[in-house]
């Protein structure tokens, strides 16, 4: 059952006549009577009475035409929907993104984005990297700002990559606070303070194994803003971003012999989102 069956049904049961309701609807009214004809067929009842000097409703023509004007005017009202969201009038877009994002004035982005389309609707998620791995697979997310020790995890499409170098961060009164620069080898028997579940602490933990250089941890935060407070209160090291480092005002160091940073990543699951807020918002980040 189509749109145009419906309104050519409607446009004959509201003038009694096939050749007024082809003229309404401008088709010839051969085109008009085939398609009544085959929505008839579809139904599998006759809706109209055809007479030589009248066209009537038939008892189903009669309950059709409430429907009708309900279903007419759904379509009519979703297409108008569909068009206001490929016209960015409307719509939504989910992106997802790391704690430790650096380089990259997410809000501010985001900020300039609503106030370009104001009527699409943005919706922000921050968590560990499997969780937002998974809801990009899913569809839950557009799109997912990800960190990777090493290239992007298979499945997903990169759309913009850079490298986020990895400091030393401790207490102004650490044995270690003055220098500029520190050899991994040196952190050997550290207390650290480890950010709980992510990716970054299962990076250190793997390097420093590595290396065959012993950590102590002996505390661990859920959040960076709390990390960087318990280095500050003196109960460990860490390794953070040199940015949130830099920011935090507490003395750094880069680490040499290796060094340590990682990839971090604009991701989503294929090479170009069908949702056009979503395409919107990607060309506005990497744009």
């Amino acid at each position: 059952m189509e749109l145009r069956q419906l309104e050519h049904f409607l446009a004959v049961a509201r003038h009694g006549s096939f050749t007024s309701a082809a003229r309404e609807v401008h088709v010839v009214q051969s085109a008009l009577s085939a398609s009544v004809r085959k929505l008839e067929t579809e139904l599998g009842a006759q809706l109209f009475e055809r007479t030589t000097r009248r066209v009537l409703l038939t008892e189903a023509g009669r309950a059709l035409v409430p429907m009708a004007h309900r279903i007419a005017a759904d379509v009519i009202a979703a297409r108008g929907e569909v068009s206001a969201v490929a016209g960015l009038s409307r719509g939504h877009v989910a992106i997802g993104t790391i704690q430790a994002l650096t380089d990259i004035d997410l809000p501010g982005q985001l900020g300039a984005f609503q106030r370009r389309y104001p009527g699409v609707r943005i919706r922000v998620r921050q968590g560990l990297v499997p969780d937002l791995m998974s809801s990009v697979d899913s569809g839950e997310l557009d799109l997912a700002y990800l960190a990777f020790d090493g290239p992007l995890a298979d499945g997903l499409v990169g759309f913009a990559e850079w490298r986020q170098e990895l400091v030393l961060l401790c207490h102004p009164e650490h044995r270690l606070s003055g220098r500029r620069r520190v050899r991994l080898a040196e952190l050997d028997g550290e207390a650290f303070v480890d950010f709980s579940g992510s990716g970054l602490q299962e990076l250190v933990a793997r390097r420093f194994a590595d290396a065959g250089v012993r950590r102590d941890p002996v505390c661990e935060a859920t959040n960076m803003p709390l990390l960087i407070e318990l280095v500050a209160a003196g109960l460990g090291v860490s390794i953070v971003p040199a940015e949130l480092a830099e920011r935090s005002g507490l003395p750094h160091a880069r680490i040499e012999q290796p060094g340590l940073a990682r990839s971090l990543y604009l991701a989503g699951r294929q090479p170009e989102p069908v949702n056009p807020a979503a395409r919107a918002l990607l060309q506005h980040l990497v744009g």
